[in-house]
């Protein structure tokens, strides 16, 4: 459908509710020819995202609400409504809400194909995701470097 107009609602587009996120996304890859995604992140009170990388694909953040705490390159950034994060391909990072309270951001995911990665875990069972040969080739398909758990912030 490249080349064609898209206009979602509020709410609209494909989401995947998960445990810790409410993920839609509002323009995929099939949109831009391959050059982005762009995806609307509810993140609930239980959001954390653990560290990893890309090697190839950048990210890029807009908070739109609430507080998230990126780890980024070895440093915490406290971001809040307003604030950009861009996440070049190769850097370290990993995020989680502030306060325990919810917060929502956009995210561009550079080439496009984290909804490509939403899509293939949509279908996926308990045992899927407890199989680390499945869940690494997944990783691997889409460029992401699971680097281990959340690092330590300082407020805790």
């Amino acid at each position: 459908m490249t080349g064609e107009t898209l206009y979602l609602a509020p709410g609209e587009g494909p989401n995947y509710d998960w445990e810790n996120d409410h993920t839609f996304v509002k323009v995929g890859s099939q949109h831009t020819n391959g050059a982005y995604t762009l995806m609307e992140d509810n993140l609930k009170a239980s959001f954390a995202l653990g560290l990893h990388k890309h090697d190839t694909h950048a990210e890029t953040f807009y908070i739109l609400d609430g507080v998230i705490d990126f780890y980024v390159d070895g440093e915490w950034i406290k971001t809040t409504a307003g604030t950009t994060l861009h996440v070049p391909p190769g850097v370290p990072h990993a995020c989680k809400v502030a306060n325990d309270k919810p917060a929502k951001m956009l995210m561009i995911y550079q080439p496009a194909g984290f909804d490509g990665f939403l899509a293939e875990m949509a279908k996926m069972t308990d045992a899927d995701f407890a199989d680390e040969a499945k869940m690494a080739a997944l990783n691997a398909k889409y460029d992401i470097v699971p680097m281990g758990p959340v690092p330590d912030h300082p407020d805790n």
